[in-house]
């Protein structure tokens, strides 16, 4: 056999060994995936009370030495400007994982509720279908506090802004719910995970360890952003996927490592 013709038989045969299997795609299918890429805010979009999508009010998210800072330096008051960084897609099974830590002082004029106090939305409206002066999109907050030096503050809870959830079988309609984690005071990285599938059970992770779980996130017909959501969706109240969104909400805090990994549903 020609030496030529040997050597295209052997390079098709090289080729077809390294094209991967369909059970090696259906795995990459479930890897963990970054959402920041460490060195920009491409592929996020600020929105704030008060301010078109895009507008990212005194440059409050910025990216320094690969994490994403929220920064109230330029502020001379708060005066409300609750903001979110929303990611470009949309997502409905999946988990998500993000390390975070609150640092420095509040901005001035803030509310005491606000202090070290932060989250990831998600199941998020788009930025664009906001109201101008909405301070919150409708969504499901995982909520991140801070420990206050003296006593307990849970972090991992859950909130539920234009929602509700369904906890052992009871319709939850009030706005936030504690979870059972530890406090985690000072300025430590805290790993966070949400395991959300798409209007199922969803599971609260914090360091390692299950501290909340419910299911049946929903518009909440009551909440006037809601009620314009149910109309839209012609009156479908389970939320099946949404947006992610991290806060700003007024206390200075970093985010990074943001990895999601996507199920099929």
């Amino acid at each position: 056999m020609p030496r030529y013709v040997l050597m295209l038989l052997l390079s098709a045969a090289c080729a077809l060994i390294l094209l991967p299997s369909s059970a090696q795609e259906k795995k990459a299918d479930n890897e963990w995936v970054s959402l920041f890429n460490g060195k920009n805010l491409d592929g996020w979009a600020a929105k704030f009370s008060g301010h078109a999508p895009g507008d990212n009010y005194l440059d409050t998210f910025r990216v320094e030495n690969g994490v994403i800072k929220v920064s109230y330096d330029r502020y001379k008051q708060f005066g409300g400007k609750f903001g979110h960084l929303f990611y470009k897609d949309k997502f409905s099974h999946y988990d998500l994982r993000v390390e975070y830590r609150f640092l420095g002082a509040q901005a001035n004029g803030a509310p005491g509720w606000a202090l070290r106090n932060s989250g990831v939305m998600f199941h998020c409206q788009s930025p664009e279908s906001m109201r101008k002066d909405q301070d919150f999109p409708v969504s499901i907050e995982y909520q991140f506090l801070g420990g206050p030096g003296k006593g307990e503050r849970p972090t991992g809870n859950m909130c539920s802004p234009g929602t509700n959830v369904v906890i052992k079988d009871k319709l939850i309609t009030q706005h936030c719910v504690n979870s059972k984690s530890k406090t985690y005071p000072g300025d430590q990285w805290v790993t966070a995970e949400v395991q959300v599938r798409g209007s199922g059970k969803v599971k609260h992770i914090i360091n390692g360890e299950v501290v909340m779980e419910y299911e049946q996130p929903q518009l909440d017909p009551k909440d006037k952003d809601g009620a314009a959501l149910i109309k839209a969706a012609n009156g479908k109240l389970l939320l099946e996927e949404g947006y992610v969104a991290l806060q700003a909400e007024s206390h200075p805090c970093e985010f990074r490592k943001i990895e999601i990994r996507v199920l099929k549903k």
